[in-house]
């Protein structure tokens, strides 16, 4: 397939007149500047490298809404979280196939090719695991598969409801294995997709609080030697809370424990890090792990801010992800995540990268590199050997009118709500034409149903 672009986002900056050899197993064969259109060659406007969604729960997509209406006390996201255990109470994997379907539409819609899928949801509603105990991750890879993104599947370890190994909660139930439990169902998930190259399988530890140092051992370790290419992600110093816990188990704030306790490098991410001391940012950049923030759910939740000027500042790598899928776009991940800076520093352009320097392709180009990093994706760039993760936008939609290339980026972050994604190709084959998914109506119609036997009784 031969695809020339009249404006592209090279990693060195807008070029005209860009031809795309792309081979038939997916991957960027060429690219040639300065090309002449052949009468074979599919011709766009704007093209820009494919966004990587670092983290998602996709069964959140369909309670997104149903925790905001004010409780007795003082609503956080330990109160949200009960609804999110209640939410659970009904969910089957047909359900969740559905939901999983139904959102993946939707983020390619808006311009993400890859998701990096944070699975936690592995047993029955009485916590029993299914016959096939790694059910609950097939029926979201499959939902993947059918609808077009690249997935990282990241089969989570949860074991506890505390730090120091307590007892977990009911509404915790579903989420519990032991280390060489998750361990065996990544390596078979690993061995059924190791045709794939549109999926990975990495792994994940829930948190801190949910593993003890001896289970997130274990799972480091057999999940591969540092500076493997399986990814490794956790959530960590989502709240105040959890900072203050971990103080009183051990210490040392979490960031600080885990930097301290792992060999945390280029694979790991470390999704919110919200609340990290000047210390902790230091160390975290050093690491060369990425920052994975969600800033939609992070203020949607109230968990605060990430220092992101800082850590922009110390060279920090980070990506975006759309989390509990409060919302579904990069843009308003990447433009929450600029303007919560604005709001704490009151000025404007906090994460352009000096004078002159656009805020939009420098917010781009950072969650580019930190999202393809952290899914263990060639992707990320239009470059020879990465894969053909392309994201076509419309020059005549009104927020892009008359804007030169170098414009393009921070007009699509900061002109309007209306997407203009006209086309969004993973490994070379094009899901989303004319803004569409082919599947969307299916996918909807099966996402209803279950909607209707999940919240009939609301």
């Amino acid at each position: 397939m031969k695809l020339h672009a009249r404006h592209a986002l090279l990693p060195d900056g807008w070029a005209d007149d860009v031809q795309l050899d792309i081979a038939p197993a997916g991957d960027i064969a060429r690219v040639t500047r300065g090309a002449v259109p052949g009468a074979r060659a599919h011709r766009v406007e704007l093209l820009v490298p494919g966004m990587a969604n670092l983290h998602s729960h996709a069964f959140q997509r369909a309670m997104a809404g149903l925790a905001e209406v004010a409780g007795p006390g003082e609503d956080s996201f330990w109160s949200w979280r009960e609804v999110m255990y209640g939410f659970l109470a009904r969910l089957g994997p047909d359900d969740v196939e559905a939901i999983a379907a139904q959102l993946y539409v939707e983020l390619l819609r808006h311009g993400f090719t890859a998701v990096a899928e944070f699975h936690y949801l592995h047993h029955d509603v009485e916590g029993r695991p299914y016959a096939e105990r790694e059910e609950m991750s097939l029926r979201c890879i499959e939902a993947a598969r059918a609808c077009g993104i690249a997935i990282t599947h990241l089969p989570v370890l949860y074991a506890h409801g505390g730090f120091g190994g307590k007892p977990p909660a009911a509404g915790q139930r579903r989420f519990l294995n032991t280390p060489d439990a998750l361990l065996a169902m990544v390596q078979r998930l690993a061995r059924h997709y190791a045709g794939d190259p549109d999926v990975r399988i990495g792994v994940a530890a829930h948190s801190l609080r949910a593993v003890t140092a001896t289970e997130l051992a274990a799972l480091v370790e057999g999940s591969g030697e540092p500076g493997a290419a399986v990814p490794l992600h956790v959530h960590v110093a989502e709240q105040t809370r959890e900072v203050e816990e971990c103080l009183a188990w051990c210490g040392a704030r979490p960031v600080q424990w885990l930097l301290g306790e792992q060999p945390v490098d280029e694979r790991w991410c470390l999704v919110h890090a919200t609340h990290v001391d000047e210390g902790e940012l230091a160390a975290l950049a050093a690491s060369g792990a990425v920052a994975g923030l969600c800033p939609s759910t992070e203020a949607n939740l109230g968990d605060g801010l990430f220092p992101a000027a800082r850590f922009a500042a110390l060279g920090g790598r980070f990506g975006v992800g759309t989390d509990s899928h409060v919302g579904t776009s990069p843009v308003e991940e990447l433009r929450w995540l600029e303007y919560g800076q604005r709001l704490v520093h009151r000025r404007r352009n906090v994460l352009a990268p000096g004078p002159g320097e656009s805020t939009g392709s420098a917010l781009y180009a950072g969650a580019l590199a930190g999202g393809a990093s952290a899914l263990g994706r060639a992707g990320g760039a239009l470059a020879p050997g990465r894969r053909a993760d392309l994201v076509v936008l419309d020059h005549a939609h009104p927020a892009l009118l008359g804007r030169a290339p170098e414009r393009v980026l921070d007009a699509w972050l900061f002109a309007g709500n209306e997407s203009p994604v006209s086309e969004v190709y993973v490994g070379g084959r094009r899901v989303i034409e004319d803004g569409a998914h082919p599947r969307s109506a299916v996918v909807k119609a099966r996402f209803e149903r279950s909607l209707a036997r999940l919240l009939g009784d609301a």
